[in-house]
């Protein structure tokens, strides 16, 4: 069965027979994979009153463990926006009570953002839907499908510069 990217690489291939379309392949399938996958997981959060984002910070701090507290430097640091861009969502959460922010006692530099008992109430019952959802949208591929495919997308993730925070080989 044939992909739009198969379409798109076959009309490159006619009009520019001297070069090799196989990268922009990947490249493509990649970009398309993300937005399919972003459309699908927008329309789930919705369902919940949440955004994307939203969801990625609150899962963010539920997840760094008791007592579900982070910096906002730390925040940033998990996500691939500014700390401008941070600072206008932690008001948006703080806004919902999803998560309160405070002046760290300990370094008055520092802001701290916690979970609210709202806020992990919310991504406690979100998440599993959440799961279910991924599931279901990669029930095509078999585990191991699902195992070579995450092994390909760390190597190429890593390739590009993109280390865990914790990890000390990140620069």
């Amino acid at each position: 069965m044939e992909d739009n990217v198969d379409w798109r690489m076959d009309q490159w291939r006619i009009e520019r027979p001297d070069i090799d379309p196989a990268p922009m392949g990947v490249v493509a399938r990649i970009q398309r994979a993300c937005r399919l996958l972003e459309r699908e997981l927008r329309d789930h959060f919705a369902t919940h009153d949440l955004q994307l984002w939203e969801f990625d910070i609150l899962g963010t701090l539920r997840r760094s463990g008791h007592p579900y507290r982070l910096t906002a430097g730390q925040l940033v640091e998990s996500s691939m926006v500014t700390s401008g861009a941070i600072t206008n969502r932690i008001d948006r959460l703080v806004a919902r009570e999803l998560v309160t922010r405070e002046v760290d006692p300990l370094n008055r530099r520092s802001v701290l953002i916690t979970l609210t008992d709202r806020g992990r109430e919310l991504i406690d019952r979100v998440v599993v839907d959440h799961v279910d959802l991924e599931v279901k949208l990669l029930s095509k591929l078999s585990g191991p499908d699902q195992e070579q495919l995450a092994g390909l997308l760390r190597r190429l993730l890593t390739s590009l510069g993109d280390y865990s925070p914790g990890n000390p080989l990140n620069p």
